[in-house]
């Protein structure tokens, strides 16, 4: 073996993600966030529009009855999906100041590493499965 080849340790025996593999996520988290925005955006868009008394109110249409009561229920559901969407925002933003800190990808829980194939699926989570499990069981109790 080079001398300047590294045996990777198990991530269990690690203590954090190096800053190579910080930014790694630090880019899927950015990515991520830019989409959220733009989907939190069109979100309050769609709220925002459907409660406005404009010309479009005095205006004929085709709409049907049907075409109404859709158009409410998707606007509480907007309302409702903009409220997670805010949130999800929040939790990626939060996973950013983690990876400053570097403490990002450590069970907040356990101290160990979380999986990266975990943080590539959810990179704001703060726990490991097992965590996740051991807290889900004390709460049944």
């Amino acid at each position: 073996m080079a001398e300047n080849e590294k045996i990777a340790a198990p991530e269990t025996a690690r203590t954090r993600y190096s800053d190579e593999e910080l930014e790694e996520f630090r880019v899927i988290i950015n990515e991520m966030l830019g989409k959220a925005r733009k989907e939190y955006d069109t979100l309050r868009r769609v709220i925002m529009h459907s409660g406005s008394n404009d010309i479009e109110d005095t205006t004929p249409s085709f709409k049907t009855v049907e075409d109404d009561g859709a158009f409410q229920l998707s606007k509480e559901e907007a309302s409702q999906l903009a409220q997670r969407q805010y949130k999800f925002i929040q939790n990626l933003e939060a996973a950013l100041v983690r990876i400053e800190n570097k403490t990002y990808g450590i069970c907040r829980v356990t101290g160990e590493l979380i999986p990266k194939e975990r943080l590539r699926l959810v990179p704001h989570a703060t726990l490991t499965v097992k965590a996740k499990e051991m807290l889900a069981q004390k709460g049944k109790n």
